[in-house]
């Protein structure tokens, strides 16, 4: 039983989510208290609540304090089962985040339960406070067919903040012959940058307006400023997206509409993102260092290999993350700061 205080460092929902898949690829039982005791609403929410109950579905685990406004939680892991999912988080609950929960034991498979896994999630796919639908597909999903992984991605509705009613459908496969890590150190020569206005049920002037920002943020040409069509129904909302992509990695910064009074446009806050990055040299920027840690440190554990990347920022979102999967794995994160960002290894 790995026994786990939710509420050192960060404080917030990651340390379930990293616990439950780590739970779930090592087969190790786990219990938490104080459970995002560091949020102004603290214990399980709706979001949370739909990640231990996905988790509990596909691996068949004995729960404890599976409920709203829980505060603690014991998990009890069974095998894992590929098979087809679904999952409904209700509202504008991420559907990325209950993804990301289950994805790298999907990943692991055993082999008498190897093959493919479909997952149909419905809920938000592009809303604050968790990666969108698209971070996933362009940042992170090529990393993970890079370790090994079959990975297919679908966006099928999206769902904004409040409203919801997005879905996205995911095909997994197991790594053939396991995870393989690699050092992701350089970025690579630039190959694409472009920006993506996103606008569903809501005004033309709106992404007029976002997009004069961001052309004079960033001095793009107007061929790199995208209006994609979206239906009227999977609104009212709207997102800004800007796309790096370099030659080894992706990076994207999202902001979202937001009615707060001084609160930036949605394109002030990709702009000063996106600059941020560049200013540096690193490979990834700080929400990929955070995300890629979990199934890097599963190939390094497999292999017995060491694993380096360089990123640009080192949250303390993304040091607790390191914390948490030291609790459940043999590996350590290793972390040195070079100029304009830091290197961490995987040992």
């Amino acid at each position: 039983m790995i026994e786990i205080d939710a509420s050192q460092g960060e404080g917030g929902g990651q340390i379930l989510r990293t616990s439950l898949a780590l739970s779930m690829c090592t087969g190790q039982a786990v219990s938490l208290r104080h459970i995002r005791a560091k949020r102004p609403k603290p214990g399980l929410m709706r979001q949370h609540l739909a990640c231990v109950q996905a988790a509990q579905a596909i691996c068949g685990a004995q729960v404890q304090g599976a409920e709203l406004g829980s505060a603690s939680l014991h998990f009890e892991p069974g095998p894992v089962q590929a098979g087809e999912y679904r999952f409904s988080i209700g509202s504008a609950g991420s559907c990325t985040l209950v993804l990301q929960t289950v994805w790298p034991a999907l990943l692991q498979a055993t082999k008498a339960n190897a093959g493919p896994s479909r997952l149909v999630l419905e809920g938000g796919t592009h809303n604050p406070m968790a990666p969108p639908y698209h971070f996933i597909e362009r940042c992170y999903a090529p990393l993970l067919r890079q370790l090994g992984a079959g990975v297919d991605l679908r966006l099928r509705r999206h769902g904004f903040y409040p409203a919801g009613g997005g879905e996205i459908e995911a095909t997994l496969s197991p790594a053939v012959g396991g995870l393989k890590p690699f050092d992701l150190l350089k970025r690579g020569p630039l190959e694409e940058s472009y920006a993506e206005v996103l606008t569903a049920a809501l005004p033309p002037g709106v992404a007029v307006q976002e997009l004069q920002i961001l052309t004079q943020g960033l001095g793009w040409l107007p061929e790199q400023m995208r209006v994609p069509a979206l239906r009227r129904e999977e609104g009212p909302g709207h997102a800004v997206m800007g796309t790096l992509r370099h030659a080894h990695v992706c990076e994207l910064a999202t902001g979202f509409g937001d009615r707060r009074r001084g609160a930036l446009p949605a394109a002030d806050v990709v702009a000063q993102a996106l600059r941020a990055y560049q200013a540096s040299d690193a490979a990834v920027g700080p929400h990929l260092a955070d995300q890629w840690a979990l199934p890097l440190a599963l190939a390094v554990h497999q292999t017995g290999q060491v694993a380096r990347y360089t990123c640009t920022e080192l949250s303390e979102h993304t040091l607790t993350n390191f914390g948490t999967v030291e609790r459940f794995l043999p590996v350590r994160f290793a972390t040195e700061a070079l100029g304009g960002g830091w290197r961490v290894s995987v040992q």
